[in-house]
């Protein structure tokens, strides 16, 4: 079998495969494995509607495999659906190149999975969600080339819970196969092969096991190497098996009652392994190792043991059976002990001095140990505590920087950088990327980082065996305390207030507008423009140093640390400008706006703490005027009201003053006069054409506006000569090449199961011209080939020829004709009924000529009639003495 990973797969010889589900530290995980099979040929096994099929022993056999202690965890298979590839997938391509098939069977899985829409519930057309996806094929597997050779699986390491990854393909080798799929199962684990990178294996004189990279006569598949379990135990408790941690759905499966060597023998798992001629040699110990005869007659072996329950015989056993390898007595089975939890460990040292560390407590499933198939303990395996959560004294270092540092002294492709924390997206929170300083990349410089470092800036979330856990305010661990909306740890939220308005004044382009003062110690900050505009936010204090946009000049999307708090500006290109913080500030911010066009609208919300002094007046005033909202046809004009100190006349918040006497704003209208015309344009239409270029139109009225309710449309002349166009082009983009099915054939042959046929071409879509199928999209390439079925084909028959000759050309002969059974096709066949079958041999009756007279002074005329084909039996037959058989026979005769 063969482990694949991102970048490469390494070969190897006959060995085992793998797919299956697990366990993390709250209890069991269970995962589904859904799988196909796909087959060359007739199946090698009979399907009956209740029997069962050879699949379910190989399933029942790799969950046993995943059951076993040795593995370390409790890893429950279920199969939730088996489907049987019967004919070409429009996007599946199976070959004997295995890496190229794993690609295309783990795309294809993923297009029939429905969990986004139905969970784990079976959805209505019938196909249960999968886990991971396990294909079987009789197809001779080979990891680098196309063709036949020693490969007998492979699955992407670690692909577990990753819709594209989460898959493996293996070969078929009868009830063998069940080793195969388990080991590929095992890489999707993130297991490696014993001895490539651990110390199991050869390297540490030991049995080999289920992920040895092939398989012997010493081999024992039936356990996990040490090794092993560490690799699952560390991918389950990194959380990248979360997708296992549900209830797979229940199907109505027939599962075998026996063990796989009593339903089928020694001689039956030869010939599922070796074809149908294939039969048990009687060499070596068959638990050990199944020989099997092969198409040369001679014995050979894939180090594969006979399946469990194979009768067998040693020197002390007339009759066993096989039990992991071993042929014990017919019937025994040895009694299984379910493993119990020992007690917790001791409280290790805790991963941090200040800030927040973590501190683990472990327990082993040894009180007792699982053996003989018992089950393997379920619950917590390893536990987690705060620890060392104040505050770290002011100018302490961060601590994944300090992380990073560590690697300064480690060469990184045979050069030494200065590294700092990259704190970019696209990357796992809990995985250590660093940033080259100076340099323009960064890279994982470990897999976690240390327990207790912060999952991301600003959050209190922290990082434990490489997954991000919560942390309540309360810097605990998994507690549920909150900050209210004031951030104060377990608050009411009474020691702030909300603010929350829209500004939209109209302001004038060029400069610097003041939106809204954020008082000191405010709170979950956001400011937000409605659309995407021109204009940019701008960030200053009051005593005018800019922080964000300032001086005309305009700052980079980023992190900006700012008045004690960490400020997010982002300007996308297809989303409004946004400037958030957590807060609190530790002084008064102002945010202003650089105007470059007209004011969309600016939405802001914070927090500020509540800080009234009943000794301070505050009353209600009117602003000024409002600029005019239009130039002419009647605008408005408004006084708002404002709350202000009465010591300073300072516009404050309105909380502070008495919401009960606010009067209402003052409005008036302004610039009554028409407006001068103008052209009005309507909305464009839709394209004409899709692509290729097309045309869209719109309508132009020349109109001069009244009033705010009035409009008049006008001559075309009353309004300036340049009018806009009422057309222009569109889609000018060159049409994508696109599928062209022809129409389908008559269905062949013309009778029974058959197929119809159609010509797929790709089109150009500017020339209709035939492109090469690669520069059309493959996963819409429609099918070219579907099966038929017409009426039944006629059964077979007899055809009789015409009679031939009669052998006798006076009296009495036969005649013979052919008489063939044909199929409809006109091709022979055996199946017609013998006694339908018409006769092929006749008696004939030939009119006989007048007979002359023979001379017997005259020997020389004497001689056998050419015409006659039987002479030699009338003399075997001894007819010679009759006077017409010696007529006719005259020279056969002659002396007898």
């Amino acid at each position: 079998m063969v482990a694949a990973n991102s970048e490469d797969a390494s070969p190897s010889r006959r060995s085992w495969p793998a797919a299956s589900e697990a366990l993390s530290q709250p209890g069991a995980l269970r995962g589904d494995a859904g799988s196909g099979r796909q087959d060359d040929g007739g199946l090698p096994w009979s399907q009956g509607h209740r029997a069962v099929h050879p699949g379910c022993h190989e399933y029942c056999q790799v969950a046993k495999l995943f059951q076993d202690s040795s593995l370390g965890n409790a890893v429950n298979i279920v199969v939730t659906r088996l489907i049987l590839l019967m004919e070409d997938q429009p996007t599946l391509e199976i070959n004997h190149h295995a890496g190229k098939s794993l690609d295309s069977f783990c795309k294809w899985q993923k297009t029939i999975q429905h969990r986004s829409s139905y969970g784990n519930a079976i959805p209505d057309n019938g196909i249960a969600h999968h886990d991971t996806a396990v294909l079987i094929t009789r197809y001779d597997i080979c990891i680098q080339k196309n063709k036949p050779c020693e490969t007998l699986g492979l699955a992407p390491v670690g692909g577990m819970c990753e819709p594209e990854r989460s898959c493996s393909i293996n070969e078929d080798i009868g009830l063998g196969t069940a080793f195969t799929i388990a080991h590929e199962i095992g890489h999707t684990f993130g297991m490696n092969h014993d001895g490539m990178g651990n110390a199991c294996g050869p390297r540490s004189q030991e049995t080999a096991k289920l992920m040895a990279d092939h398989i012997t006569m010493k081999t024992n598949p039936f356990i996990w190497s040490a090794c092993s379990r560490d690799y699952i135990t560390s991918f389950l408790d990194s959380g990248m098996g979360s997708c296992l941690n549900n209830i797979p759905p229940k199907q109505e499966f027939v599962y075998p009652t026996t063990a796989p060597g009593q339903a089928y023998d020694a001689d039956e798992q030869c010939r599922f392994q070796y074809g149908v001629r294939s039969r048990q040699c009687k060499y070596a110990e068959v638990c050990s190792e199944l020989w099997c005869m092969s198409k040369s007659n001679r014995c050979i072996t894939s180090s594969i043991p006979a399946a469990e329950g194979t009768i067998c015989q040693t020197n002390t056993i007339e009759k066993g059976w096989c039990y992991k390898r071993v042929c014990v007595a017919y019937g025994t089975r040895p009694e299984g002990v379910d493993g119990g939890w020992g007690l917790w460990s001791p409280w290790e040292e805790c991963s941090r001095t200040c800030g927040g560390g973590v501190s683990s407590s472990i327990r082993h499933c040894d009180s007792p140990r699982p053996t003989i198939g018992g089950k393997y303990c379920l619950g917590e395996r390893k536990r987690f505590r705060s620890c060392n959560i104040d505050e770290c004294p002011a100018g302490s270092r961060d601590f994944r920087e300090i992380q990073c540092s560590d690697f300064d002294s480690v060469p990184f492709r045979g050069k030494f950088y200065t590294w700092k924390p990259y704190r970019g997206g696209g990357v796992k929170p809990c995985s250590l990327n660093c940033l080259a300083e100076g340099y323009n990349f960064y890279t994982e410089r470990a897999p976690a980082v240390v327990d207790g470092t912060p999952c991301r800036d600003d959050s209190l979330d922290v990082c434990v065996n490489g997954e991000c856990k919560h942390v309540g305010c309360d810097r605990i661990l998994g507690s549920d305390v909150r900050e209210d909306r004031c951030r104060i740890c377990g608050g009411d939220g009474n020691s702030c207030v909300s603010v929350e308005a829209l500004f939209n004044d109209s302001l004038t382009e060029g400069g610097y507008e003041e939106v809204v003062r954020i008082p000191k110690g405010s709170v979950f900050i956001h400011i937000q423009e409605l659309n995407i505009s021109l204009n940019y936010l701008v960030l200053k204090s009051k005593g005018d140093q800019y922080y964000i946009n300032g001086k005309l000049t305009i700052d980079t999307p980023r992190r900006f640390d700012v008045a004690g708090t960490t400020f997010h500006y982002r300007r996308p290109t297809d989303a409004p400008e946004t400037l958030e913080a957590l807060g609190p500030t530790n002084m008064t911010l102002i945010v202003m706006v650089l105007v470059r066009e007209e004011n969309p609208g600016i939405h802001y919300r914070f927090n500020p703490p509540l800080n009234r002094d009943p000794l301070t007046g505050f009353a209600w005033h009117y602003t000024s005027w409002s600029r005019c909202s239009s130039l002419c046809a009647g605008g408005v004009q408004i006084q708002q009201v404002v709350c202000r100190k009465q010591t300073d006349h300072s516009i404050v918040y309105n909380h502070f003053c008495d919401k009960k006497s606010k009067p209402k704003e003052k409005k008036r209208s302004c610039n009554t006069e028409p407006c001068s015309p103008s052209w009005w344009t309507g909305e464009w239409s839709e394209c004409s054409r899709s692509c290729n270029g097309g045309l869209r139109t719109r309508e132009v009225l020349c109109k001069r506006r009244i009033s705010g309710t009035e409009e008049k449309v006008l001559d075309d002349s009353a309004c300036t000569p340049l009018r806009p166009s009422l057309t222009e082009p569109c889609s000018n983009h060159s049409c994508p090449p696109e599928w062209l099915a022809l129409d389908w054939s008559e269905c062949t042959p013309s009778c029974g199961p058959g197929y119809r046929h159609r010509v797929v071409l790709c089109k150009s879509g500017e020339s209709s011209d035939t492109l090469p199928e690669s520069k059309c999209p493959k996963h819409g390439r429609p099918t070219s080939r579907v099966r038929c079925n017409l009426q039944r084909c006629p059964p077979p028959q007899w055809v009789a020829g015409p009679w031939g000759e009669c052998s006798a050309k006076c009296g009495l002969g036969q005649e013979m004709r052919s008489v063939q059974c044909l199929a409809h096709t006109s091709q022979p066949s055996n199946e017609c009924l013998e006694h339908q079958r018409p006769a092929a041999m006749q008696q004939c009756k030939s009119k006989c000529e007048p007979s002359r007279p023979i001379s017997t002074d005259s020997p020389e005329e004497c001689k056998d009639v050419n015409t006659v084909a039987y002479c030699p039996l009338v003399l075997r037959f001894k007819f010679c003495s009759r006077p017409y058989f010696r007529q006719m026979c005259c020279k056969t005769c002659q002396g007898h």
